[in-house]
């Protein structure tokens, strides 16, 4: 049976997932999240398109995209070529790194895009990995909170939609206490 074909045009904005084949881990140590976040931003450079957001979990990546002139196939197919090349080298294994195709959710609202940005930030808490996000260094939280800097992820577009003062006003909508118009819900 044929796969579907997957909606796509320039501009188009993704919730991408993958795992690791049978569950297994993608990432056993810090080296291996470096080199795919290395490898990512290769990526970005040869196939340029927007990086909302990530998060590399143990067995599975979360990544926020916006295409530029490419679809989603290509990021992806170069990127975990790329990273099964180097996790298959590293650790003596032979075939599959990733399980099955990845997912890639179209993000059709405003709406959806800052719930998929806040899904994927929250993930390392709702694992129980981390308490605080700030503490979870394999996401892009800290682009958008300022503690880390560069040009990988663009955080331009999400901030847009938070008033002033546009870091807190996220951090808050992140942490469940505002909304992106301001209206506070905490105590």
């Amino acid at each position: 049976m044929a796969r579907k074909k997957r909606i796509w045009f320039p501009g188009a904005k993704y919730h991408i997932t993958s795992r690791g084949i049978r569950k297994m881990p993608l990432f056993y140590d810090e080296e291996d999240r470096e080199e795919y976040l290395r490898l990512l931003e290769e990526t970005k450079y040869r196939i340029p398109f927007y990086l909302h957001a990530y998060c590399l979990m143990t067995n599975h990546i979360h990544l926020q995209i916006e295409t530029l002139d490419h679809p989603t196939g290509h990021i992806i197919k170069h990127l975990h070529f790329k990273y099964a090349k180097y996790f298959n080298k590293k650790y003596d294994y032979t075939g599959h790194v990733f399980e099955s195709r990845y997912g890639a959710e179209l993000i059709d609202s405003i709406d959806y895009e800052l719930d998929v940005n806040k899904y994927i930030h929250l993930n390392p808490v709702r694992a129980k990995m981390v308490f605080d996000l700030s503490d979870y260094p394999w996401s892009s939280y800290g682009f958008y909170i300022g503690s880390k800097s560069g040009s990988m992820v663009t955080t331009d577009r999400i901030l847009s939609f938070f008033p002033e003062p546009k870091v807190e006003n996220y951090i808050k909508f992140i942490l469940g206490c505002q909304v992106p118009s301001g209206k506070d819900l905490c105590p």
